[in-house]
């Protein structure tokens, strides 16, 4: 299955939005989500953890928490699914029990109205029906599950609250609210949409953000990962996902977001996570002026000017084997660069 992540992490993730809404808070009329007195721009983790989610189930990853006929399901019904189409497959259920020859056993002769005939399609829901009265079993089943099949769940954890399967698992990687780094605007003039459908037209307004550099700030634990099995190669399909997920989706209040920075810092073995606090402290960002000495607008990426400097300083001289970094893994747009040499 490859090898579980032996390191802990922090990591800084920055993206561009232009002429989009990032995130609309539905309490106000799905508006840009902010911080008034400051006059930032807020994401919550829940939203860049869907713009993960999605990219990862396109890319043909098992998830859970997931979307069923566009609509979003309860977890007992999604349980239900899942457990009735991965315990359907023989080789599915030879590769969860594999070591576990008694559960295996166990599991046979929990279902003996299907014991004869268990990978036949039509009797696939009579699965989930029988494992669920063995707590033993089912939790055995819902841990090889996560390990085996929900990256999402190894990342990001959930708390399953289904008959038969409860136990809560906290997520490797966790992910703090995501902020502008400079003021916002919104786009002034309401845009009238029109939403057509087969019997009628709606009216209604299109909030935007001029632009928007938004920043994130998150950890990966290597204690949490020995519960979920996030393993080296998931880390690695994350960070495909975060980089690239955002661009992927098509839709219309999401288009214009693009990413900028990935920065990962991984500790050396007896460090923790946030030892040097939230990354984002050490980026400076000002808002360029024009001839006048006035600070221009903010539409672009180069109406900004980012230091890094502090960033950069800060890991170059605590990387080293008897010192907290171990190494740091970077992303970045052909528009920023950083030596960390």
């Amino acid at each position: 299955m490859g090898e579980i992540i032996k390191n802990n992490s922090d990591f800084l993730f920055l993206y561009e939005a232009i002429l989009s809404n990032p995130n609309g808070d539905p309490d106000q009329e799905n508006r840009p989500r902010m911080d008034y007195d400051t006059k930032t721009n807020l994401v919550t983790d829940v939203r860049l953890k869907r713009f993960i989610r999605d990219y990862l189930s396109d890319n043909g990853e098992e998830i859970f928490v997931d979307m069923e006929s566009d609509s979003k399901v309860s977890m007992d019904t999604k349980m239900q699914i899942e457990v009735n189409k991965i315990l359907s497959k023989e080789e599915n259920v030879d590769a969860i029990f594999e070591g576990y020859p008694e559960l295996k056993e166990k599991f046979l002769h929990l279902l003996p109205q299907v014991q004869n005939g268990l990978f036949d399609e039509e009797k696939k829901h009579e699965i989930f029906k029988n494992v669920k009265k063995d707590k033993e079993l089912s939790t055995f089943i819902l841990i090889q599950l996560v390990k085996k099949y929900f990256i999402d769940v190894r990342m990001f954890g959930s708390a399953f609250a289904v008959e038969g399967f409860k136990k809560p698992f906290t997520g490797a990687i966790q992910i703090n609210w995501g902020y502008s780094l400079h003021p916002v605007e919104l786009v002034k003039s309401d845009t009238i949409v029109t939403i057509m459908n087969d019997e009628e037209s709606t009216f209604g307004k299109d909030y935007r953000l001029y632009y928007s550099l938004i920043a994130f700030n998150g950890t990966i634990n290597k204690n949490a990962a020995k519960t979920t099995g996030l393993m080296e190669k998931d880390k690695e399909k994350f960070i495909d996902a975060v980089w690239n997920s955002i661009p992927s989706n098509p839709t219309r209040s999401k288009l214009n977001q693009y990413p900028k920075l990935y920065l990962e810092i991984v500790y050396n073995e007896n460090f923790s996570n946030g030892y040097f606090g939230d990354l984002r402290q050490y980026i400076n960002v000002n808002v360029k002026k024009n001839e006048s000495g006035e600070e221009v607008s903010i539409r672009k990426f180069s109406d900004l000017e980012l230091d890094f400097s502090p960033l950069v300083n800060l890991i170059k001289e605590n990387k080293g084997e008897d010192k907290p970094i171990k190494k740091a893994i970077i992303k970045t747009s052909q528009d920023i660069k950083l030596n960390l040499d």
